[in-house]
């Protein structure tokens, strides 16, 4: 590795230069404490970049001067509407150990889905049962359905990526030993919301790299279900995600594509196999789609997201860099019915308030505030809002 590389993943900080040029605006913005400057900030990235976001943390380490990824840097610089340039930031100093990528992961993951497993927490039960059948052949066909925004995308990205997640960057404790040999598993992840998994071709093509298979030409359906027949002999799950989009916009994902990964599960002796996440169960999404392949009956387990269980959300705010007290924890408990999503929103002011030795509960007011850009999606926020 060069010295320049090496200075790259050490990441960014402002310069005197840049850092003057950010307190400027935060002057002109007429606030002095902390926590609302980043809230400021954070919003406005929303406003100004058309829904664009970033951790409200990593907002908080460039208001301290601490080192980030210049993409950070950049986004934050463009929503004040100021120009980031040469001077204004410099390489973080040797003695900052972690990586950039690393120092800004946040322990909350609002409104994006959860990658890394060690901040994915609950979903024991429907875990367990999953995993219990991918042990066995033929491989099974599992549908994850919930509501927008209860998980279902985290699940697939973590079924795909536990097994295989060294220990030391897990939580103490996190089981990880769900599979025998899970270095044998392949998987899939396909999201049907990238333009090009919205093509007959372009679809074949990314499953058939992924399993670094020749890809025929052309890559049609029958040179593809030629070449996954053929070499297919390790256990293969095929992720699914958002698949009622590739359904709505994708005329060329008909009932003979469909039909055709079936039959694949048949010529692969049971190696092949396919979990997919939607709001509704398989057969309703292809009856509303005007789809009738056989493809959407053989889903033989289905795992309904709701909330969390009191005792894995429980496990979740005690996992907190700082402990809450109990009054706080009930609170939470409380007004976020243990809702994955809402349970994060709070537990993050919650947090910022501690952080910054707030007293007083604004912090509830703000959670509550924040909550509502999520009403639509659960109910019982009505009770709570209005």
């Amino acid at each position: 590795m060069n010295s320049r590389t090496q200075q790259r993943d050490r990441g960014l900080i402002l310069t005197p230069k840049g850092w003057q040029k950010l307190q400027a605006e935060i002057d002109r913005l007429g606030i002095t404490s902390e926590r609302y400057v980043v809230r400021k900030i954070h919003e406005k990235i929303q406003l100004e970049l058309n829904g664009e976001t970033l951790h409200r943390d990593t907002v908080r380490r460039i208001v301290r001067g601490e080192r980030v990824q210049k993409s950070s840097l950049e986004v934050v610089f463009k929503a004040l509407r100021l120009k980031l340039e040469e001077g204004d930031w410099d390489f973080a100093p040797k003695n900052q150990l972690q990586n950039a990528e690393d120092s800004e992961t946040s322990w909350f993951v609002i409104g994006t889905p959860i990658t890394h497993p060690r901040y994915f927490f609950g979903r024991k039960k429907e875990l367990k049962r999953l995993f219990d059948l991918l042990k066995r052949r033929p491989l099974p066909n599992a549908a994850i359905i919930g509501k927008s925004h209860s998980g279902k995308t985290s699940l697939l990205e973590y079924l795909k990526n536990i097994t295989t997640t060294p220990t030391a960057q897990l939580r103490p404790g996190q089981k990880s030993d769900w599979l025998p040999s899970p270095e044998n598993y392949r998987w899939i992840f396909v999201d049907f919301q990238g333009p090009r998994r919205q093509s007959r071709e372009e679809l074949l093509r990314y499953i058939l790299e992924c399993l670094k298979m020749s890809v025929p030409s052309p890559c049609d359906l029958e040179g593809f279900r030629d070449a996954v027949s053929s070499n297919l002999r390790q256990p293969t799950v095929i992720l699914f995600d958002e698949i009622g989009v590739g359904l709505q916009r994708c005329p060329e994902l008909d009932d003979e594509f469909w039909e055709s990964l079936r039959s694949l599960q048949r010529e692969t002796n049971g190696n092949l196999g396919f979990v997919l996440a939607t709001p509704e169960s398989p057969s309703e999404l292809a009856r509303r789609t005007g789809h009738s392949s056989p493809f959407f009956t053989i889903f033989g387990y289905t795992a309904n997201l709701g909330a969390l269980t009191e005792a894995e959300a429980r496990e979740f705010i005690a996992s907190l860099p700082r402990p809450f007290p109990a009054e706080d924890v009930e609170w939470i408990l409380t007004q976020s019915k243990c809702w994955p999503l809402l349970l994060q929103i709070l537990c993050q002011e919650r947090l910022f308030s501690l952080e910054d030795e707030e007293m007083g509960d604004d912090w509830q007011e703000e959670g509550l505030k924040q909550m509502q850009s999520f009403a639509h999606l659960f109910d019982h926020l009505l009770e709570l809002l209005f």
